[in-house]
């Protein structure tokens, strides 16, 4: 793995953190702009982390609804 790579999932890992901790889901656009003032290379690599986790994390969630609906359907079986 790249330090470019390396920097960016770290950032993103943080930067999820902080969004669900503060509730502000748009805070990786904010921290995208300072990046990309200094680097358009790491802000892209973040961004494309970011955007990455934001899609697992919804079909993570969509893959749980689909299992509660199943279990429920199967007398939680």
């Amino acid at each position: 793995m790249s330090t470019l790579d390396k920097l960016a999932a770290q950032l993103g890992e943080d930067v999820m953190k902080a969004m669900d901790e503060t509730g502000d889901d748009r805070l990786f656009m904010e921290i995208s702009k300072t990046i990309g003032a200094a680097s358009q290379t790491l802000e892209e690599a973040f961004l494309t982390d970011v955007r990455v986790r934001l899609a697992e994390r919804k079909a993570r969630e969509h893959l749980n609804r689909r299992l509660k609906q199943h279990r429920a359907g199967a007398g939680g079986a």
